[in-house]
């Protein structure tokens, strides 16, 4: 960050029905003061209520009244009343200052159900969004004009990002420090925060299902992948691992991950060189063989597919950007859309 850039300003909103986990994940991520993020944003609770908001298990929160958001740069709504609520004078504060702030093109972050708030206010009509699963039959009622995304843990549009349920949240929040700030901050608040700064798959794998009465082979398969993407093997290998033909290993890899085993290995791989690439430490052709493409062209013609731009040209972009906040807008688009959410941005 040069002197003259200030640092980011984030308003996380409060109201008289917050989830206490989704708002303590928002000020763990926004709020709590780091040495790795001195300088570069400030996060404080804020609330359009005249009176003190009272959360879950009696607690009243002490947190900033104002009138409108646009002296903040980030908005992060923890949760927001599934059901449709009165347009009382509050309200429409909350209502006006959000589609402010939103036609100002600044970022909004949902977790939970605080996707419920833009979506009420038409800000998702004709995207994709998110919410927890168990809203999700109640969601899809009030807004068919919203394309309800089920198993994801976050989709990401433009300037607005919905997060699933509960702890999908921080991956959401981490995800926007990596976009901003690059992967060296995000790596190290996900370890304070003592997890993975990237986590696999999407909302099926946390609902309701039995216990497995034989070990999960196909989990213990992605895992061995994962620990094996310098190297080359086939998919027939990968099977042999899941301890399945190949034909039902492609069968369950697509119903679990959403894409075909080469397509999700050759996303894996470009986030490998996506680190890379951002830390320069590597040239393209080092990358290459580092995350395990066969060759330097290979890579390349993945990476324009996916990312719209060369190797060469990312790494002139990030290269050095870790703990800079001096990154282009079109850059941090670029920077995400390979991974756990689902990226709906066009390329450029």
């Amino acid at each position: 960050m040069t002197a003259k850039q200030e640092a980011m300003r984030v308003a996380i909103l409060a109201h008289s029905q917050v989830a206490l986990f989704e708002l303590g994940c928002a000020t763990e991520l926004f709020c709590l003061s780091r040495p790795e993020t001195e300088g570069l944003y400030s996060g404080e609770v804020v609330t359009f209520a005249k009176t003190v908001p009272a959360a879950s298990g009696g607690l009243s929160l002490q947190c900033r009244q104002i009138e409108r958001l646009m002296g903040y740069d980030l908005l992060v709504i923890p949760n927001w009343p599934t059901e449709r609520l009165p347009r009382d004078a509050y309200v429409a504060r909350v209502h006006q200052a959000v589609t402010e702030f939103a036609a100002a093109g600044r970022q909004i972050l949902t977790f939970c159900s605080g996707a419920f708030l833009p979506a009420e206010l038409g800000l998702l009509a004709g995207r994709k969004a998110t919410t927890h699963w168990r809203f999700a039959e109640s969601f899809r009622q009030r807004f068919p004009d919203v394309e309800y995304v089920g198993d994801v843990l976050y989709v990401w549009h433009d300037q607005l990002a919905c997060a699933a349920g509960s702890s999908a949240a921080i991956d959401l929040g981490i995800e926007f420090l990596r976009r901003t700030y690059g992967f060296e901050l995000a790596n190290a608040i996900a370890r304070r925060l003592v997890m993975a700064p990237h986590r696999q798959g999407g909302q099926s794998q946390f609902i309701e299902t039995p216990v497995a009465k034989r070990p999960d082979y196909f989990a213990s398969a992605l895992d061995w992948a994962l620990a094996n993407l310098q190297g080359s093997f086939t998919v027939d290998d990968w099977a042999t691992q899941a301890h399945l033909s190949r034909r039902s290993f492609d069968r369950k890899f697509r119903h679990s991950m959403g894409a075909s085993p080469k397509e999700w290995l050759i996303q894996q791989r470009l986030r490998l060189v996506q680190k890379s690439l951002e830390s320069g430490e590597l040239t393209v052709d080092g990358a290459a063989q580092m995350a395990g493409f066969e060759s330097s062209t290979t890579l390349r013609h993945h990476f324009r597919r996916i990312f719209g731009i060369s190797p060469s040209q990312y790494r002139r972009q990030f290269s050095g950007v870790a703990g800079s906040s001096a990154v282009s807008n079109r850059a941090r688009r670029i920077a995400g859309r390979v991974g756990k959410g689902l990226e709906v941005d066009a390329p450029g």
